[in-house]
C-alpha cells in the first residue's frame, strides 16, 4: 500500500488529538502499521506525517476550495461555492482546522511557512475574484483577509462552543454585500 493511503488516518489523528497528542502508539493502531512501518513511510517520523497530510490538503484546496474562485458567475455566487466546498470540508465546522492545530506553540516554527503560504493563496484567490468585479487591489485584499478571518473565526467557534451554525451561518451570508 502507498503511504498516500494512511493520509486521512493521519489527518483524522492529528485534528483529534492535536500534533502532540497523535502519538506514535495511536497512528500505529489507527494505521494498522508496526512503528517499523511507519517510518518506512514517514522516514521522517511524525512532522514526516504532518507533511505528507498538508501535501494532500494543499492539492485538494487548489483543486476544490479555490476552483470556484475562478469559475464564471457571480462574485456572491462564486464566494459560495467556495464556502460550500470548506463547509462540507470540515464537516459543517465539527472538525478543526489542522492549520490552526499546526500553529501552536509546539510545532508553530515546522509548519508556520507551509500554512502561511496556504492563508496568503486564500486571500489572494479571494482578492482575485473581487478584484474581477471592479474592487481596488487595496480594497479587494482587505476583501480576502476579511474572509480568511470570518472563515477561521467561524471555525475556532464552532469547535469552542460545539456547534456548526457559525460556520455554516457565516458561509451561507458571506459577503452580505459585495
Amino acid at each position: 500500500m502507498a503511504r498516500e493511503a494512511y493520509i486521512p488516518q493521519l489527518l483524522q489523528l492529528f485534528r483529534q488529538y492535536g500534533y502532540d497528542g497523535a502519538t506514535l502508539s495511536k497512528i500505529s493502531e489507527a494505521t494498522g502499521l508496526g512503528k517499523a512501518s511507519l517510518y518506512h513511510y514517514f522516514p521522517g517520523g511524525k512532522e514526516d506525517m504532518a507533511h505528507a497530510v498538508l501535501n494532500t490538503l494543499e492539492h485538494w484546496f487548489d483543486a476544490q476550495a479555490l476552483v470556484p474562485l475562478r469559475q464564471t458567475g457571480s462574485l456572491r455566487e462564486r464566494l459560495r461555492a467556495m464556502g460550500q466546498k470548506l463547509y462540507e470540508a470540515y464537516e459543517g465546522g465539527s472538525q478543526p482546522c489542522l492549520y490552526a492545530i499546526l500553529m501552536t506553540a509546539s510545532t508553530r516554527d515546522a509548519f508556520s511557512d507551509r500554512v502561511a503560504q496556504l492563508m496568503m493563496s486564500l486571500v489572494a484567490a479571494i482578492a482575485k475574484a473581487f478584484e474581477e468585479e471592479g474592487y481596488t487591489p487595496e480594497a479587494s485584499r482587505r476583501k480576502g483577509e476579511d474572509a480568511a478571518m470570518m472563515i477561521q473565526g467561524a471555525l475556532v467557534l464552532s469547535q469552542v462552543l460545539r456547534t456548526v451554525a457559525y460556520l455554516l451561518e457565516r458561509l451561507r451570508n458571506y459577503p452580505k454585500s459585495s
